[in-house]
């Protein structure tokens, strides 16, 4: 596939983030302006809670979703903590949940509050598209992000993610392999996003090849694989435009 084509599937399937420690209304009302492009809107803007309201607002005449983050980067397994801020989040708007497996106590061995953690998810988030980050930097091995992959597809769960972009390993070819091809084995609906570290249509291309190969190219959609990535999009434009 050419990067022209790459770069316009890539927009389609992007989400276009923006959670910096110190976020501010302006910025993401330039993020929300940024969504709409020449080329089509990305998939969706995924942004802290507090700005969902402020994010509805300015793209509500607009496909764009609105995503936020719950549990967000430590994966604690704090449920009273998490039905609040999935609550709230829904509250102010937010069409999709990006949660953080409790990944900590999925290394510790303690599944059952994985499990109860899974069931929590899919109680509190309802209608909403649920996007599980597993931060498969920290699990490292083959094995567990596989077997970790497969406890949230029992659950349903929307998307499979790969990292906060918060920990030194973020998304790997890797690590997106053995994700896709468990779900793939699965024969379960649920797609895949890749973040953390993606900044050019040379990581991101990586991710779209790989789905293609393991999904099929009919896979291929906003509905099945995301990009979470806050400077990825200027790249993209810029290779669409160099390319005509």
């Amino acid at each position: 596939m050419d990067d022209v084509t790459a770069a316009k599937i890539l927009i389609s399937c992007l989400d276009l983030t923006s959670l910096g420690e110190h976020d501010t209304e302006y910025q993401i009302e330039d993020l929300c302006a940024r969504a709409e492009t020449p080329y089509g809107h990305v998939a969706a803007v995924c942004i802290w809670p507090q700005f969902v309201a402020l994010a509805k607002k300015k793209l509500k005449k607009t496909p764009v979703k609105i995503a936020t983050v719950v549990n967000f980067p430590h994966g604690g397994a704090d449920f009273n903590k998490l039905r609040a801020e999935i609550k709230q989040a829904l509250k102010f708007g937010a069409d999709e949940i990006d949660a953080v497996f409790p990944y900590h106590d999925f290394l510790d061995g303690n599944l059952d509050t994985c499990e109860r953690f899974m069931e929590t998810i899919v109680d509190s988030c309802g209608e909403a598209t649920t996007k599980i980050i597993l931060e498969t930097g920290e699990l490292v091995q083959a094995t567990k992000i596989a077997t970790a992959t497969q406890l949230c597809l029992n659950h349903g769960v929307g998307f499979i993610k790969t990292s906060t972009g918060k920990t030194p390993v973020s998304a790997t070819p890797e690590a997106a392999n053995i994700i896709l091809e468990t779900i793939a084995s699965s024969r379960r609906k649920a797609g895949f996003k890749a973040s953390g570290g993606i900044r050019t249509i040379e990581d991101a291309k990586k991710y779209l090849t790989l789905s293609q190969t393991i999904m099929g190219g009919n896979w291929i959609s906003p509905e099945h694989l995301r990009i979470g990535a806050s400077s990825l999009l200027d790249n993209l434009l810029q290779t669409i435009k160099q390319g005509y």
